[in-house]
C-alpha cells in the first residue's frame, strides 16, 4: 500500500455500489477497499486502519450499527471517522446516527456524485485539522 494514498473502507452489500464508490473516490486520489458484509468489513478495518469508513446499515451477518458499535468499543479503531451511507430513510435512523451515535456524516441513497465527494472531502479535512 502506498503511504501517500488515504485508504477508505466501503462496507456495502451491493458490489455495484462499491464499484461506483471506488470509481468516484479513486479519481480523487483515494484508495477504496470494499467489503460486502459487516464481519468482513470489520476485519478489513482492523487490518488496514483506514482514514475513513463508508458504512451501510443493512448488511448480512452483522448490521452496520453493530460494526459501528464494535469500532467505537475498540481502542485501535474508535477514532476512525464513519460516514453512514444507507437507503434506510426513516428519520429515526438519521437522528440516531447524528445525535446518539455521533457518526461523522450521513448520506442517503441514492446519492449524487457531488454529495459523496463533498461529504468525504469534508470529513477527511475535519480529521486532518
Amino acid at each position: 500500500m502506498s503511504q501517500d494514498l488515504k485508504t477508505v473502507v466501503c462496507i456495502e452489500d451491493e458490489a455495484g455500489v462499491i464499484e461506483l464508490i471506488q470509481l468516484i473516490l479513486e479519481q480523487r486520489g483515494l484508495r477504496v477497499v470494499g467489503a460486502e458484509s459487516g464481519a468482513e468489513g470489520l476485519g478489513v478495518i482492523r487490518q488496514l486502519q483506514p482514514a475513513l469508513v463508508l458504512l451501510d446499515l443493512m448488511l448480512p451477518e452483522m448490521d452496520g450499527w453493530e460494526v459501528y458499535r464494535r469500532m467505537k468499543a475498540d481502542e485501535a479503531l474508535k477514532n476512525i471517522p464513519v460516514i453512514i451511507v444507507t437507503a434506510k430513510t426513516a428519520g429515526i435512523d438519521e437522528a440516531l446516527a447524528r445525535h446518539v451515535a455521533k457518526v461523522d456524516a450521513y448520506i442517503k441513497k441514492p446519492f449524487s456524485l457531488e454529495e459523496l465527494v463533498q461529504t468525504v472531502d469534508s470529513v477527511l479535512a475535519r480529521v486532518a485539522a
